[in-house]
């Protein structure tokens, strides 16, 4: 089975998810990517949109769990992506990797980054 992919890389959404109060409150920038693995034959053969997943509505997906919903941990911020991707286009896997530019730790570093991948097995079992 072929491993074609589409791809949504650096998403940016202000968002309010972090352990500490002051984060929450506060908000902040996130960037997020994300990789589907789908077989993409059927929609390269006939070249429509239906035929395809369409990336516009995947975004808006994302956008609408990051926005909507507050989270303590990136973990379960790019847990819950993964699942409602997952759930709401036909895709086998997919690979989620959420950023924060601006961490509350003394040090510098440009971002803390989580990567989740989960498939649909793991739907169907949760």
């Amino acid at each position: 089975m072929p491993e074609d992919r589409i791809t949504l890389k650096n998403m940016v959404f202000y968002a309010s998810h972090g352990a500490s109060r002051a984060e929450r409150e506060l908000g902040q920038r996130f960037e997020i990517d994300l990789t589907m693995i789908a077989d993409l034959e059927h929609a390269a053969s006939r070249d429509k949109l239906a035929s395809a997943i369409d990336y516009s509505s995947v975004y808006s997906t994302v956008e609408e769990i990051t926005t909507s919903r507050v989270f303590n941990l990136l973990e379960s911020l790019a847990q819950s992506i993964a699942y409602s991707v997952l759930k709401r286009y036909p895709i086998d896997e997919i690979r989620v990797v959420v950023r924060k530019p601006r961490v509350p730790i003394r040090g510098t570093l440009d971002y803390v980054e989580v990567c989740v991948n989960r498939s649909r097995n793991n739907v169907e079992q949760s």
